[in-house]
């Protein structure tokens, strides 16, 4: 049965909303709600022969939801704490796919599906727990994250050999692999460039937001559809080109447009994130109506096996790892940065998510014989099982480990913020007179604006001192709480004047695009209260 488009998005929106809603009052991670809703949805007759084609599945989802990680992601401490990283997200996802695929050899599922279902599990995804990393220190955050990042295009890398292999595209030798794995790295690497640089190169020659914003959906599909094109992994390459354009892009854009980037892409990502969750969730329900008895009964053991596999050695090679980088740097002189509690919460952050789904499903239904795909369907039932048993079992302790773990540097970001403001405020006043002249400011304009200055920055300084109780601080409430007042208060009359036709929609739009502007500066201070 052929599916409509516009039901599909205004079911996969119902269901995103619903989920979003009722998540927190029933204390159950959104995946796992958007998951049984895709469950659901798969009994509505119309859509229960939904087939999303393969290519498709990875082109709209993943470079998306992995550009909007790279733009937002610490390159600094990605420097520091490169050495894990790159352990995490190369070796350790090597080993977990090697080790899921034995395990399922073992048990009796042929080496091709088995590497498949390995790759598909291995990379984890820290965006599943976004909530929950708030409470840990950046450094930890921005590990787990850049961790999800290399190993997204690590995993992709084995998967991607493992699906030509087993569909017959591809021959199983030491030559070919080699040359297939050197090309999906370095040529990733290589588009991933070339899409950031031409995108930088057009962002200096154009002037208007709308393009610039264009820009910027451009470029990680175009760097995403570079790499394919070539052999290459896409993955790396948008990787790569969010990582260049987060350092270069703020140099040569507006605050307009990054404010608009910043609107769309965390919508965007919103939505694409929990639309894969239903649709691999319908997905799921069509595999699970085409297997046997036998074969559920597999699956349902297959995904208790392989949950265990991929935690057991998340925690192993964590100790391991730790414990010959501790050799090598009390030999030097030196310690290791991370300790126990690190690595107990580093182990109970290996969350399965949009990647393993996306991957999962994309396994094409035929090989090049024509033939179907071997055990495409229960490799989709597996991987779902897994990524709700990772997010439910782990969620459910992280939290009690992180309090339990008490980090130290929790307001790491919070300190450098007002650091930041303090320097900038410093600057500014110093250059005020300088700048007055150079502008025609009179001496009022240069005292009134020179007071608001003063005022921010004795604010700062009250932050900086912890004090709850600082008068600034507790006037700075009230203050906050005034100016809201006044700005709701301006934008219900020009709202009333436009239903009186005393102005057009045009005038009201533009007017109230500035009041939401200063409401939403306002409700981010009352936050910081």
């Amino acid at each position: 049965m052929e599916l409509i488009a516009p039901e599909l998005v205004v079911v996969l929106v119902v269901a995103i909303a619903v989920a979003t809603a009722v998540s927190n009052r029933l204390r159950v991670a959104p995946p796992v709600l958007l998951l049984a809703f895709g469950v659901a949805i798969a009994f509505i007759p119309v859509f229960g022969r939904l087939e999303l084609p393969a290519d498709a599945v990875l082109l709209l989802f993943l470079p998306a939801l992995l550009y909007w990680e790279s733009l937002t992601i610490s390159l600094r401490e990605i420097r520091a704490n490169l050495r894990g990283i790159v352990l995490m997200g190369t070796l350790l996802v090597v080993i977990t796919a090697g080790g899921v695929a034995t395990v399922l050899h073992l048990l009796g599922m042929p080496w091709g599906p088995a590497w498949i279902l390995g790759a598909a599990v291995a990379p984890t995804d820290a965006t599943a727990v976004g909530a929950l990393t708030r409470s840990l220190p950046r450094r930890n955050t921005t590990v787990l994250r850049a961790e999800s990042l290399v190993n997204d295009g690590t995993t992709l890398v084995i998967y991607g050999i493992a699906v030509a292999v087993t569909a017959g595209e591809q021959e199983l030798t030491f030559g070919n692999v080699t040359g297939m794995l050197l090309l999906s790295y370095v040529g990733g690497i290589a588009a991933g460039l070339l899409a950031s640089w031409l995108g930088m190169l057009v962002l200096r020659r154009i002037d208007a937001v709308v393009l610039e914003n264009l820009l910027t959906l451009l470029v990680p599909f175009a760097a995403f559809l570079l790499a394919e094109a070539v052999g290459a992994s896409g993955v790396l390459a948008v990787v790569v080109a969010g990582l260049v354009v987060s350092q270069v892009a703020p140099k040569l854009d507006r605050a307009e447009t990054r404010q608009q980037v910043r609107s769309f892409w965390s919508f965007a990502t919103f939505l694409l994130n929990g639309a894969l969750f239903v649709l691999v969730g319908i997905e799921a329900t069509i595999a699970v109506q085409e297997l046997a008895g036998r074969e559920i009964a597999l699956g349902l053991g297959l995904i208790g096996v392989v949950s265990v596999v991929v935690v057991v050695l998340r925690f192993a090679f964590l100790n391991l790892t730790w414990g010959a980088v501790r050799l090598v740097t009390l030999r030097t002189g030196g310690s290791p940065r991370e300790g126990h509690r690190d690595r107990l919460v580093s182990g109970l952050t290996g969350f399965r998510g949009a990647v393993s789904l996306a991957a999962a499903v994309a396994v094409p239904r035929v090989v090049e014989s024509g033939g179907a795909f071997p055990d495409r369907d229960l490799i989709v039932f597996v991987t779902a099982g897994v990524v709700v048993v990772t997010i439910v079992a782990q969620s459910l302790v992280l939290p009690a480990v992180v309090r339990w773990a008490a980090f130290d540097g929790s307001n790491e970001v919070l300190e450098e913020r007002r650091s930041a403001e303090r320097a900038a405020i410093e600057e500014a006043l110093d250059a005020l007179p300088r700048l007055a002249r150079r502008t025609g400011a009179d001496r009022e304009v240069v005292d009134r604006i020179r007071q608001d200055y003063e005022g921010h920055l004795a604010l700062v300084e009250a932050e900086e001192s912890d004090d709850d109780d600082h008068p600034l601080l507790q006037q700075r409430g009230a203050a906050v709480e005034l100016e809201l007042a006044l700005v709701r208060l301006k934008a219900a009359t020009v709202l009333r004047l436009r239903d009186q036709g005393e102005i057009d929609d045009l005038v009201l739009r533009q007017v109230r695009a500035e009041y939401d502007a200063e409401e939403t500066r306002l409700l981010r201070l009352d936050q910081r209260e």
